[in-house]
């Protein structure tokens, strides 16, 4: 059987990148190869009920070998962020990594700037060669579930069904649109998607996206007093409405905030994205109402010149696994068994497990080994991903009688 860190370095050669501008589903095509690779692996390992759907979506099942296990669910994402390029992705191997700075292509990875490395000094870990993200976000995942499966599959190790899927588009926010949960036959699931080894995560943020435009007007500036209006202006005038502090690089832990993703102007349009994040249901609904209430007090001053979509995305899965503690206990004591600590912490951002929850399938999100996601500093513990693999196989084997 092929092992993990071998499954991954291949599965980051495929370019899976999502696009949140694209009007198809998935949002790109070259996911759509991805998938079909996936399916034909899980066809090798003799899965049963394999299926691509026409969005995209990747669906197997380990068939049970006895009775008395619940149908679990095992999903990750195939897509990698758009914040960077997934194409070519050139992996760096370090065997034994020393607690050096790691020299990329036009950067450095050092415990300085990535006091994280530190824990996995005399590990062998990958990181990306600086020019790309490395996609363990959510390759790792796909690669431990794989491997998960496998391993069961050619062992003797009493379980029930085993419901896997792998999703598009989950990085741009639609991981779930289309996802079958009648189809998929799981009685709850985890997703494979979280960071660092131990991590084990039932809470996330409240999410919305506001999507902004300023309609201006040019004229000569020469000729300009009293009639120019300058769209790019007023957007900086919106964006200095905000609390200033209560920005990604300035907030942690249950701490909510407002994140500007983009900003492109000229004199005659402007168009600003923002994400609204917070775990509290009340205080993510106040922060939607500021974002209101700035747009309007722009309108008033120019004449209805800004127009703002505004719209949630997903919600706290907490809201829906209060009530399913055994499952969250069972991924909690699988990792000690496999000599893993949990970490149980809140998601500051989001998992298709958020969505899922809230349609039906009770779906904590359990680590995947990566760090650093969605840029050039991205990189992944072998030891790391073998011991998700670990885990995986210690839930189904001990999840009897667990609903």
């Amino acid at each position: 059987m092929e092992n993990v860190k071998d499954k991954f370095l291949r599965y980051i050669s495929f370019d899976t990148q999502s696009d949140e501008d694209s009007s198809t589903f998935p949002s790109t095509a070259k996911q759509l190869n991805f998938a079909r690779q996936l399916r034909q692996e899980c066809i090798s390992i003799g899965l049963k009920n394999i299926k691509i759907s026409d969005k995209g979506y990747v669906y197997a099942k380990l068939s049970k070998n006895t009775d008395g296990f619940p149908a679990i669910g095992f999903i990750s994402h195939m897509d990698t962020s758009p914040d960077a390029s997934g194409n070519g992705v050139k992996p760096n191997i370090i065997e034994k990594y020393d607690g050096r700075p790691i020299q990329l292509k036009n950067a450095i990875l050092s415990c300085e700037d990535f006091p994280e490395l530190k824990n996995y000094i005399g590990e062998e870990i990958i990181t990306t060669d600086g020019t790309t993200l490395l996609g363990a976000d959510d390759k790792a995942g796909i690669a431990e579930i794989m491997t998960a499966v496998e391993r069961i599959k050619h062992s003797n190790v009493p379980h029930g069904d085993i419901c896997i899927a792998f999703t598009p588009d989950e990085e741009v926010g639609h991981g779930a649109d289309y996802f079958d949960v009648k189809k998929f036959g799981a009685e709850f699931a985890y997703t494979v998607d979280g960071g660092k080894i131990g991590e084990l995560e039932c809470e996330n943020f409240n999410a919305a996206r506001a999507k902004i435009t300023i309609r201006g007007r040019n004229v000569h500036p020469g000729y300009a007093k009293g009639i120019m209006i300058n769209a790019a202006l007023i957007g900086t005038e919106l964006a200095a409405l905000l609390p200033e502090n209560e920005i990604p690089a300035k907030t942690e832990k249950y701490e909510g905030f407002y994140h500007l993703c983009s900003f492109s102007g000229t004199v005659e349009e402007c168009k600003i994205t923002y994400i609204i994040r917070d775990f509290d249901r009340d205080s993510f609904e106040k922060r939607k109402d500021i974002i209101k209430q700035a747009v309007e007090k722009i309108n008033k001053k120019y004449n209805g010149a800004v127009s703002v979509e505004l719209y949630d995305e997903y919600y706290n899965m907490m809201e829906k696994l209060e009530d399913h503690e055994n499952i969250i206990l069972l991924a909690q004591q699988a990792m000690e068994k496999c000599g893993v600590v949990p970490i149980k912490q809140p998601i500051r951002g989001g998992t298709d497990g958020a969505r899922l929850s809230f349609m039906g399938l009770p779906c904590p999100n359990l680590f995947a080994g990566g760090c650093n996601f969605h840029g050039i500093y991205e990189f992944v513990p072998v030891k790391s991903m073998e011991k998700a693999a670990d885990v995986i196989v210690e839930i189904c084997k001990n999840a009897k009688n667990i609903i």
